[in-house]
């Protein structure tokens, strides 16, 4: 009987782990519409010369294909329709009625309008200061006698403005109107994305814009402001003035995205209402101690850990794939398979391949480059 069942289990995990293999090798061949622009392909820099793009779909879109695999996603779909109801429940038997209080948002989000106007401001110098100090710069920079001083005083301008726009600006806003967390996390943020976005734009154009040599008749060839604009609000740190494209927008996506990103901020929401707040508002009235450190520590480690993977689908997949999908950006590979790592190495190169790359190519990369004082590879 035991051996018998022993069999029956096994037959039954094999025919599993076939399906769910044949389930993955049909969504890896099947032919989805991210396929590069064919007409784009002779673009497309050499390995040598910096990170290469590709059509490819984000790993966790080819993964939910797989039935099993979507299966977990429907269950944190039903554990937060159970936080929704045991909420709901509580506030009822508590209160006597429903109570659906989102003050906590409210507060996270408030002044928004300081916001957007000190991001707009932000977004405008990051169009068109650095781009327009390059392009003076390039206009003047092979003029006989004259290229040490304009390369000095272009790297001072750049370096002041940047300063002052992308480094004292939002930090002065931040401490000055007082912001809350959530539009606080927004400024900064942007912040960084601008501050490497155009280190980005600076890095891949001037070592062209060196190595270009412009003829008599010919003018000097620099990157069009579309690309840059381009470059800005699609979902890469590392410029290139073109990028594989998608043929078509499918909207449909998009919106599924926003919701999902909508639905994951009330997933935070009920974490720090149920998991959260109630904790620990009774140990702020405790002295502090090893035994509250050690209980702090392990309360906060459940919610925490939901609150992570929560951000990395949020941002890294929804938010990402959204934009990716309204800009027709069809390299989609933002992340990598980070759950499977053994070392915090591997975990550190996986879990946000966007910031990895721009970490890689301008930051190990040049310092090797430097050290060793071997050629640029990007010229």
């Amino acid at each position: 009987m035991k051996a018998e069942l022993i069999r029956h289990v096994q037959s039954r995990l094999n025919e599993l782990l076939e399906r769910a293999l044949s389930d993955s090798m049909q969504s890896l061949c099947r032919n989805t519409h991210t396929h590069p622009d064919h007409t784009h392909t002779h673009d497309r820099h050499k390995p040598d010369q910096g990170k290469v793009f590709v059509a490819r779909c984000s790993l966790l879109d080819e993964l939910f294909e797989i039935s099993h695999i979507r299966t977990i996603y429907h269950m944190f779909i039903a554990a937060l329709l159970l936080f929704i109801i045991s909420t709901l429940a509580v506030d009822y038997i508590d209160q006597g009625r429903l109570v659906l209080d989102f003050d906590l948002f409210y507060y996270a989000f408030g002044q928004l309008g300081t916001v957007v106007w000190a991001w707009t401001l932000m977004l405008a110098y990051s169009l068109l200061g650095p781009y327009y100090v390059l392009s003076v710069w390039a206009s003047l920079n092979h003029s006989r006698g004259w290229r040490t001083c304009v390369s000095a005083v272009a790297a001072l301008t750049l370096c002041a403005a940047q300063t002052s726009m992308l480094g004292i600006f939002p930090v002065y806003i931040v401490l000055h109107y007082q912001l809350p967390p959530a539009s606080r996390f927004i400024i900064i943020l942007e912040q960084i994305r601008f501050v490497m976005k155009s280190y980005s734009f600076i890095r891949e154009t001037t070592p062209a814009v060196l190595k270009n040599t412009p003829q008599k008749v010919e003018p000097l060839r620099y990157p069009s402001l579309s690309s840059y604009l381009y470059f800005l609000f699609c979902p890469t740190l590392i410029y290139r003035e073109v990028y594989p494209r998608n043929p078509y927008v499918r909207w449909n996506y998009v919106g599924m995205n926003f919701l999902k990103i909508l639905a994951s901020l009330f997933y935070l929401y009920f974490i720090l209402v149920r998991l959260c707040i109630p904790v620990f508002t009774n140990k702020s009235n405790q002295p502090f101690n090893t035994r509250t450190f050690i209980l702090a520590l392990f309360h906060a480690a459940f919610p925490g850990m939901l609150m992570l993977m929560l951000g990395f689908y949020a941002f890294l997949h929804c938010w990402l794939n959204a934009f990716a999908e309204m800009l027709r950006f069809a390299d989609r590979m933002f992340y990598r398979d980070w759950w499977n790592s053994t070392s915090f190495a591997n975990y550190y190169r996986t879990w946000n391949i966007v910031v990895h790359d721009w970490l890689y190519y301008y930051g190990y990369r040049d310092f090797l480059w430097v050290r060793t004082d071997a050629p640029d590879p990007h010229v």
